[in-house]
């Protein structure tokens, strides 16, 4: 273990330095609120594809999801693996070229300026701003991964690998923004990739047999890993939550700012088809690591390592340390790493910009001074918020690796579904209709919100009535409720001539 200490700690001292040289030398180039958002200039759209492969995918793909893999077999898999990265594909391909178009036309920085923008209203703004801390959930996550996996390798207590991790991280995202995020995703992105063969080849012993015997293998310590449906599980119990549930969440997953608004770091719209072609290509690569659930389960068939119980999101840790060889198991920590900065850069360079964009800023009035002088201030408290979050995602994390509910992965699927939830309805129809009415994207918008919460907390299915919830079957029944009002508003208020917004969504 002493090996794998030493090793992992000089590991991260050089990944930190090679981070801070990105930061230092795109912070030469962040000069206001905008730059930090969007960058100073258009990026190539193999860069930003692969940055944005590396955002979509994060600790969840790399570290979290494959437990459930691990713990549920082929039920989880298929959800996680393929159903739902169908359907975001998909998605992103319809969506991406028409947000791009509208979003550089208005110069929108982020999801917020852009539902504002789009609809006239200032309000309807500050709504998806609030939304926004929603997606602190999915930091959370990822700073808990990341401790998991760090703390394993280095034989270390959880408490300071996660309170350096967030001074560290936190402290560099103050500085560089886009114009460090898309170089040190991208760096992220290529590791990701040759780690994820390098895991997914982990297992190839397990093929001794063949096929059959590798299905026989998972068969033999318990038949229902082999099933496209787990009745035991607290997730993916049928096909309504395996196939239906995850296809709509895919669907709609697109609609989360540090998704949806990279596309607005390309140069014009003629990149968008390679930007594309290259992010999709990665990100199938990057989905298929969750079949390495299976490898630590045919090595941990009871779930114990030295007779102790693993906690689901310490599986793939545990298997990282105990599977490869020293050389190997860096390459994959290093992997794994790039995994959960990628993503976690991303969100907190999309919160924190929405935050001091879109909610300081439109109500500080102005306090804050105008023009050149607005702008500094703006960029001086971006970095504050930058510490609030650092702060909050510290003491949220800490809390679920003592007290996870299951998995972090369901603290932070409630938040992140919520939020596209609310988000998707809005985003359809500022892209596909031409008109700029508000209720009908609105009335959609709570709709979701309100199902979403309802589903989840008041227990209304057997799906989200037991101890473990499943977040996806209460987002499907929200986006499938905000798209029914959302029409169903729309096409009253068109045929009655209703078009003028709410005054309480005005600016």
């Amino acid at each position: 273990m002493q090996n794998w200490t030493l090793a992992t700690a000089l590991l991260l001292a050089a990944y930190a330095a090679v981070l801070v040289f990105f930061v230092v030398r795109a912070a030469r180039r962040t000069r206001s609120l905008a730059d930090y958002a969007v960058g100073s200039q258009g990026f190539s759209p193999v860069v930003v594809g692969l940055s944005m492969a590396a955002g979509v995918t994060s600790a969840a793909t790399f570290i979290i999801n494959p437990g459930f893999v691990a713990l549920y077999g082929w039920s989880a898999f298929l959800a996680m693996g393929v159903i739902l990265p169908i359907a975001l594909v998909g998605s992103l391909i319809v969506l991406t070229r028409s947000f791009q178009q509208y979003g550089a036309t208005v110069k929108a920085l982020t999801l917020s300026q852009w539902m504002g923008k789009r609809y006239g209203s200032t309000g309807f703004g500050l709504w998806f701003a609030v939304l926004s801390l929603l997606l602190i959930t999915f930091i959370v996550l990822i700073c808990v991964g990341l401790t998991k996996v760090i703390a394993s390798a280095l034989g270390a207590s959880e408490l300071p690998v996660l309170l350096s991790l967030v001074i560290f991280v936190f402290g560099y995202m103050m500085f560089g923004g886009a114009n460090s995020l898309v170089y040190t995703n991208t760096i992220q992105a290529v590791l990701m990739l040759i780690v994820a063969v390098v895991m997914l080849g982990s297992g190839l012993v397990y093929f001794r047999d063949g096929i059959d015997g590798f299905w026989s293998s998972l068969a033999a310590i318990d038949p229902v890993l082999t099933q496209p449906v787990n009745p035991q599980s607290a997730l993916f119990r049928d096909w309504f939550e395996v196939a239906f549930c995850n296809f709509v969440v895919g669907v709609a997953i697109v609609c989360q700012p540090h998704i949806v608004t990279r596309s607005l770091m390309l140069r014009d719209a003629r990149d968008i088809n390679r930007y594309l072609l290259v992010g999709i290509l990665a990100e199938t690569v990057f989905f298929a690591v969750l079949f390495v659930g299976f490898y630590a389960r045919l090595r941990f068939p009871d779930l114990t390592v030295d007779g102790t119980a693993l906690k689901m999101d310490g599986i793939i840790p545990a298997y990282v340390v105990n599977a490869f060889p020293l050389g190997a198991g860096l390459l994959v920590i290093l992997g794994l790493l790039s995994a959960g900065l990628s993503t976690l850069e991303g969100l907190i360079q999309s919160i924190s910009t929405t935050i001091t964009n879109d909610l300081i800023d439109p109500l500080a009035g102005s306090r804050l001074g105008a023009g050149d002088e607005r702008a500094r201030r703006l960029a001086r408290l971006n970095k504050l918020v930058i510490v609030g979050l650092a702060v909050v995602s510290a003491a949220w994390s800490y809390e679920q690796l003592i007290h996870p509910n299951l998995s972090v992965g369901i603290l932070a699927q409630n938040g992140v579904y919520a939020f596209f939830s609310a988000a998707f309805v809005p985003v359809l129809f500022g892209i596909f209709l031409k008109n700029k009415s508000l209720p009908a994207p609105a009335a959609a918008s709570v709709t979701a919100v309100l199902v979403h919460f309802a589903v989840y907390y008041g227990g209304l299915t057997p799906y989200t009535a037991g101890a473990v919830r499943n977040p996806a079957v209460a987002a499907a029944l929200a986006i499938l409720s905000s798209v029914v009002v959302g029409l169903a508003v729309h096409f009253f208020t068109r045929t009655s001539g209703v078009s003028k917004t709410p005054q309480v969504l005005e600016n």
